[in-house]
């Protein structure tokens, strides 16, 4: 009778006295016996698996799509997509975008190798959709005078066009705490505080799962999130209550498993470099 490696090792442990165990704990295994069947490759798998180039000093990794490398904003355009007030609102810009109404060039400046924010040019949206994935992209508040709280540094990531992540200076800048750097806005304030002074160059690391919906449009499951801020752990798989509001309470609505990634233009100069995503 052929009796599996796996059950072997079973037995042989198994057949362990109780007396034994008590006084000196488990005796050391066997290995010249265990050799003969080499149970341990009872779990070893063998297969390929693929090879990612990783970049360096946050550059995009060999499998990523490039949002912005520097130098222009071809993988934009202009979208009313991503207002993020209410969550009514957002569902109607959400059918405006699918629709194709209010579509353009992104009219954003490029300077310096950034994108610069704040020019009264309006929201711009990734020409390209994602649902799943990893996102990288470093950000810069610039020095302002007599600026502090909200106006201080405001703009913002949308993934999906619905789920903001925000961006502020929050290096000694007091505001509420779900509404600072790094929080999802107004669900969840960061766990710490990792930003850098204004003027310098931040980052942000997340990792998204979009929310699922069955075929009669309810939630199967929420949208989560884990973000790094500068390289911190600043939101481990937080729960998303539904797209971003700035006023009422989040809820979700059904909506395509892919939507473009949304940068805010919240009237203040906030730039934006080194953007990729790899899908998950």
């Amino acid at each position: 009778m052929n009796i599996s490696p796996l059950r072997q090792l079973v037995s042989i442990l198994l057949g362990l006295s109780a007396s034994s165990l008590i006084a000196g704990g488990l005796p050391p295994l066997d290995w010249d016996e265990l050799s003969q069947t080499n149970p341990w490759q009872y779990t070893e798998i063998y297969r390929e698996v693929p090879v990612v180039t990783p970049g360096e000093q946050g550059s995009a990794p060999s499998d990523a799509v490039v949002l912005f490398d520097g130098t222009d904003l071809s993988a934009w355009q202009k979208t009313p997509f991503g207002e993020g007030v209410a969550v009514d609102r957002t569902e109607y810009y959400l059918k405006q975008y699918e629709e194709g109404s209010g579509w353009a060039p992104a009219a954003w400046k490029v300077e310096g190798g950034a994108i610069v924010a704040g020019q009264k040019q309006g929201a711009i949206a990734s020409r390209r959709a994602f649902g799943d994935m990893q996102l990288h992209l470093e950000w810069k508040v610039p020095v302002l005078d007599g600026k502090d709280g909200q106006e201080y540094g405001n703009s913002g990531v949308f993934l999906m066009g619905m789920y903001e992540v925000q961006v502020l200076n929050s290096y000694q800048n007091e505001t509420y705490s779900n509404g600072q750097a790094a929080s999802i806005y107004k669900q969840h304030e960061p766990l710490v505080n990792a930003s850098r002074a204004p003027g310098e160059w931040q980052s942000y690391d997340m990792i998204f799962t979009a929310p699922r919906f069955s075929e009669k449009g309810t939630l199967v499951s929420p949208a989560l999130l884990t973000l790094l801020h500068n390289g911190v752990l600043v939101q481990h798989n937080a729960v998303l209550q539904g797209p971003t509001a700035f006023i009422g309470e989040p809820y979700y609505f059904p909506h395509p498993p892919k939507l473009p990634i949304v940068l805010q233009d919240h009237d203040n100069p906030v730039r934006y470099r080194n953007i990729w995503v790899r899908e998950l």
